[in-house]
């Protein structure tokens, strides 16, 4: 067993070590190739550099460091442990096994003539009892080698060494003894600061076992400890040198940005461009803004917010559309319908409630003409909206005008005399008109060519004080739509 922890050590110490050679100036030694030393080691041990170092490098273990340690923690000794002041007269010859848990704690130093290699001293007390009450004091004694990792300051490390566990007690308990042990195992060490640290150790310790060339029994131990790192390398005082990191010219000490060349008008620091439009801000004057060199930085106007750019606005300050090259859509003769919807562009229409939307100069069909204004010979039922056969013959005419121009809208509206209640007459004179349309509509005329209205005695064309004057107010009459 002690042959196969020696050679975990030699297995450590060679991951680690370098052959020996020229040591440099943190105590590692150098082969002239990377991967073993190499400059990050060097510089987490340079006194010099520490401050610059992450924490995991800058507490690595160097060379003629000491050690001074306290811990505690447990050791599991075997049953079978032989570990006993032999008596003939007691059963057993006094044997008694250890209770299966003792508390454990001590003190230790070492000293590390190199960075992966140590020696260290140990000395332990565990008070204990035997398994039937008894209280036993348990001493250990042990001197290791130490092989660890050395390049980081939390620290990998493996022990092997020899160890002497004694017993005081009294003779009822297991007497006083004392037996050579053999001990191996590994944990981590925490190098905190420059001289604080902290300890995990997971060991096994080999004594004999009871009994005559019964061959060994393992006692396992678990260790925490705190302690303190010695003798490492004091920064020396450096002469005082003015840097100038970015070559700028304005030495770091000035410098607000001594990673980046920049100008004394910014305190080192490159001339700023706010908006990113490589513009820079003493250039530019929207800082702000992403701008184009055109306009000083500024982005390219729209004046007139017709989301046309001005460069390619014909018309800056009038809204307009990009098929008129940002000019407004023209209505070139000035009569309200905008020129890709005129047929006369250079005519005004005419408006007259004929064919008001093709932006050309027309007359009303003479047709048309003749069913515009009051309609006569339409008659109805007295008091009812009931339309008399005698009226079919004007109102068919008046359907074969409205089929031969059939882009004419019409209104149909219905009066009436002041005979009667107003209210009566004003719904009268609606259903009158509804009446026409229906016919007209029944004989293939579309509904939405028609719209209708009541007047009732709202709009006489006589006096109604006559027989002749009412029966001219009772009327139909059509007036053209746009």
């Amino acid at each position: 067993m002690l042959s196969a922890s020696h050679t975990v050590l030699l297995a450590l110490a060679l991951n680690n070590a370098a052959p020996e050679g020229d040591a440099d100036a943190s105590g590692s030694v150098s082969l002239g190739t990377e991967g073993v030393s190499g400059d990050a080691d060097a510089k987490a041990n340079d006194p010099n550099k520490r401050k610059d170092t992450p924490w995991i490098r800058r507490w690595a273990p160097e060379r003629n460091m000491v050690e001074l340690g306290v811990y505690g923690g447990v050791m599991f000794p075997h049953p079978r442990l032989e570990l006993f002041e032999p008596n003939d007269a007691l059963p057993d010859q006094g044997f008694k096994p250890l209770a299966s848990l003792a508390p454990e704690v001590g003190g230790r130093i070492g000293y590390y003539p190199l960075r992966f290699l140590g020696l260290e001293a140990e000395g332990s007390w565990l008070p204990t009892e035997t398994d039937a009450g008894n209280p036993v004091n348990m001493w250990v004694a042990r001197g290791h080698l130490v092989a660890q990792i050395a390049r980081w300051s939390v620290t990998p490390f493996a022990v092997a060494g020899a160890s002497g566990l004694a017993v005081a007690s009294d003779a009822d308990a297991v007497g006083n003894d004392i037996d050579l042990g053999f001990h191996f195992g590994g944990g981590v060490k925490f190098f905190f600061t420059r001289r604080f640290m902290m300890r995990l150790d997971v060991r096994d310790t080999m004594t004999a076992r009871r009994g005559l060339g019964q061959g060994v029994v393992h006692s396992p131990e678990v260790l925490l400890g705190f302690g303190l790192a010695l003798n490492r390398k004091k920064a020396e005082p450096q002469p005082e040198i003015d840097l100038d990191r970015d070559d700028d010219g304005i030495l770091d000490a000035d410098d607000k940005c001594i990673d980046v060349p920049g100008v004394p008008e910014y305190e080192g620091c490159p001339i700023p461009d706010t908006d990113g439009d490589g513009i820079l801000d003493p250039d530019d004057k929207c800082v702000d803004v992403p701008g184009v060199p055109e306009f000083d930085g500024c982005p390219t106007p729209d004046t007139d917010g017709d989301g046309i750019l001005d460069p390619d606005d014909k018309c800056v300050d009038v809204p307009g559309v990009p098929e008129y090259d940002g000019c407004p859509i023209p209505d070139t003769d000035g009569d309200g319908i905008l020129d890709p919807d005129d047929k006369c562009v250079n005519e005004p229409e005419t408006v007259n409630q004929y064919e008001d939307d093709d932006g050309c100069p027309d007359k009303v069909p003479e047709k048309v003409k003749q069913f515009t204004g009051v309609i006569e010979g339409i008659y109805f039922d007295t008091a009812k909206a009931t339309i008399k056969k005698k009226s079919r013959a004007k109102l068919d005419k008046a359907i074969e005008v409205l089929k031969e121009f059939p882009k004419t809208r019409i209104e149909i509206s219905g009066h009436t005399d002041d005979v009667g209640n107003d209210d009566y007459n004003m719904n009268l004179s609606a259903e009158r008109a509804k009446s026409v349309k229906q016919y007209m509509v029944d004989k293939g005329i579309d509904a939405s060519r028609i719209e209708t209205r009541g007047a009732g005695e709202l709009e006489p064309r006589e006096s109604n004080k006559t027989k002749k004057g009412r029966a001219k107010n009772r009327r139909i009459e059509f007036k053209l739509l746009k």
